[in-house]
């Protein structure tokens, strides 16, 4: 997701020698811990989608995804296709963590304050508007014009993988810049989903789910720090939402926005508190040879593990326990049942159709001239200022990067059109424009950075 939680000056030296099992997963691991990792996996789903969809085993793959899947017994059952069993439960999971990260952002990130919020607030505006103008302005009527809110979305998990390829020639400041900018982005994805793409709902149902919420909200003020308890009021929820008629996505950010976000310990009393264990469990002995524990420094451990919970944020521990799930497993299975399109021939998306265009010429022009805008307007008004050591160059750049669309613009397709030709046509353009956007962005943001030691431009 947006952020990478590896240290790599924080390894194990002195684990001693590794394990088979370490030995045979060591490379997961290293590859895991590379910047664009995520983003490569991501790659290889699509690639396979579209192989397969435009090969023999397109049947087989289709009618996998076709395939009813049933969770539950007797009245309390829910029978959705697989397909729709990863878009609306799976993906609750990526949206669960977008709010964890939206609202991390907002308490002790770079949506802290206006002064540092407001670049990339104004950024993700007109990375909003400018896009549904320039679909609306290509498919102003009819069932094409539904698919509006298409290119408003940024897949920030493609954009910072490719900022990672160029290394240390990407100034910090842009990469803070799009990732604040893609959050925010997120954030007015989901409004318009839970405001435009919601068709019926049930009142009484949607009352049930937003009361579950309150009764989250009121765990958290009392103090309940347990994942668990959460994660079936969750479900609950979402399950409420779910049958609401409200799309289940606003049911997984919501429910994040009700996670206790505060330690439960101040940092003085964890180092006293923590000093005096260490003391404690040198003074009976360190152990040597790998061997059992004393009762003493299990113990001792045991409230270790007791202070180092108390000491990180619930919101903190889910976040980091739940990016390399989605990373590495949600979002590529989304993409490995969404983009399986069929390429030409009759039935087959196309690029010359409006919608397919509308999609392409608002993701690559309307994200590029919205961001650049209205940061730019921002700037110039003196409500916001550029980042440090970050040109304008740079941000022309990011803009362009922005309009890898992907993940968010597909889900957003699958709501906006019920007509599989539709759907097929608004995917080509999403891949053709995240495509493009991809080499024309990484070739703008090679022209306008030098490697570190030389400074940018």
């Amino acid at each position: 997701m947006a952020h990478d939680h590896h240290d790599p000056t924080l390894e194990d030296e002195d684990d001693g020698p590794p394990t088979p099992i370490e030995r045979v997963s060591r490379p997961f691991h290293v590859f895991g811990r590379l910047k664009g990792s995520g983003a490569l996996v991501l790659l290889i789903a699509t690639i396979s989608a579209l192989i397969l969809a435009n090969s023999g085993a397109a049947d087989r793959y289709f009618g996998l995804l076709r395939a009813e899947f049933v969770v539950g017994y007797g009245d309390l059952k829910l029978a959705k296709p697989l397909l729709l069993w990863i878009n609306d439960a799976l993906m609750g999971i990526f949206f669960f963590v977008v709010g964890l990260e939206i609202k991390r952002e907002v308490l002790a990130g770079e949506l802290t304050t206006w002064k540092t919020a407001l670049l990339p607030i104004a950024g993700a505006l007109g990375g909003m508007v400018v896009p549904a103008l320039v679909f609306a302005a290509v498919n102003p009527s009819g069932l094409e014009a539904r698919g509006w809110g298409i290119p408003m979305a940024t897949d920030i998990a493609f954009a910072l993988g490719v900022l990672a390829l160029l290394g240390t020639r990407v100034p910090l400041g842009l990469k803070v810049f799009l990732t604040a900018l893609a959050i925010v982005d997120d954030l007015g994805a989901i409004v318009v989903i839970a405001v435009f793409y919601t068709d019926h709902v049930a009142l009484s149902i949607l009352g049930l789910g937003g009361a579950l919420l309150v009764l989250s909200l009121a765990l958290n003020l009392l103090g309940l720090r347990n994942a668990l308890i959460y994660f079936l009021i969750g479900t609950l929820v979402w399950l409420a939402f779910l049958k609401s008629g409200v799309h289940a996505t606003l049911a997984a950010v919501l429910m994040a926005m009700t996670i206790p976000a505060r330690t439960r310990i101040e940092g003085a009393p964890f180092d006293r508190r923590m000093s005096g264990l260490l003391e404690r469990f040198r003074a009976g002995g360190l152990p040597q040879s790998n061997k059992l524990l004393t009762t003493e420094q299990q113990n001792l451990l045991h409230h270790m593990e007791h202070s180092l919970d108390r000491m990180t944020a619930p919101l903190q521990q889910l976040e980091h326990a739940l990016v390399p799930v989605v990373t590495f497993s949600v979002v590529p299975v989304f993409a490995f049942a969404n983009a399986g399109i069929v390429l030409g021939g009759e039935g087959g998306g196309s690029l010359s159709h409006p919608v397919a265009l509308g999609v392409m010429l608002g993701l690559l022009l309307g994200k590029q001239f919205g961001i650049l805008g209205f940061s730019w307007l921002a700037v110039r008004l003196g409500l916001a200022r550029l980042p440090a050591g970050v040109s304008w160059r740079q941000i022309h750049a990011a803009s362009v990067l922005a309009g890898i669309g992907f993940t968010m613009s597909m889900f957003v397709a699958g709501l906006a059109y019920r007509t599989p030709a539709l759907v097929g046509h608004a995917k080509v353009g999403i891949l053709a424009a995240s495509a493009i956007a991809t080499v024309a962005g990484l070739l703008l943001l090679w022209l306008a950075t030098r490697p570190k030691n030389e400074g940018a431009t």
